[in-house]
């Protein structure tokens, strides 16, 4: 009786043991069911793949844009060529106007010794050293390095720096009448700025001493 109650029981747990899983998989597939019905494969492939003119519109894109920066880089290796042809000589060529700038400092401190003033030897130095100096300018300028035209004319940010102001009443304000040191140019470029003295009109106060000081000596 007891080897019949047993069997009893375990055909009955089989039972229930087959039914828990089938019941698990029915639940499954109908959560799984409504998921796939909304999105198919066929709709996804619709919404990512691009049209045939969408492609070649973008083909033609990419290829005008590549031609463009080939164009871009194609005058810009031009520009760099031309500048190093026409302007390779520019550094040389400003380290090169201390030659004339010192010649300048030693024409000047020849001429103020008094020593040497009025000799024979001073006339023939100063000679030679203006001879050196158009010598050095003429060779700039077969190089199309060239000097600065700067007194007498207004003052020009372009080419002109102003070092100092000096009152002058028969020039018009910033007008240059002082040049400290000449510029020069190369080619259509700056190569370095005049350093100048320029105009300014006389102060009222100075104008006033200077009346009173006329007045006094009239007295």
């Amino acid at each position: 009786m007891e080897k019949e109650e047993n069997q009893k029981s375990g055909s009955i747990d089989k039972s229930q043991k087959e039914e828990i899983p089938e019941n698990n998989i029915s639940e499954n597939e109908n959560k799984i069911e409504p998921h796939s019905e909304e999105f198919s494969t066929d709709e996804k492939e619709e919404i990512i793949a691009p049209t045939q003119d969408e492609k070649i519109t973008e083909l033609e894109d990419k290829i005008a844009r590549t031609f463009a920066e080939m164009e871009n880089q194609r005058r810009r290796f031009e520009k760099e060529k031309e500048d190093a042809f026409e302007y390779g000589g520019y550094s040389f060529a400003k380290e090169a106007l201390s030659l004339i700038d010192n010649l300048e400092r030693s024409k000047n401190v020849l001429e103020n010794d008094e020593k040497l003033k009025e000799t024979e030897a001073l006339k023939k130095t100063l000679e030679h050293l203006d001879i050196i100096k158009k010598d050095l300018i003429s060779i700039f300028e077969k190089n199309n390095i060239k000097p600065i035209d700067s007194l007498n004319k207004k003052l020009d940010p372009n080419f002109h720096q102003a070092m100092i102001e000096i009152e002058d009443d028969t020039k018009e304000p910033g007008t240059i009448i002082q040049e400290i040191q000449k510029g020069f140019t190369i080619k259509d470029r700056l190569l370095r700025p005049s350093l100048v003295g320029v105009s300014k009109k006389v102060s009222k106060k100075e104008e006033k001493n200077n009346k009173n000081e006329e007045n006094l000596k009239d007295k």
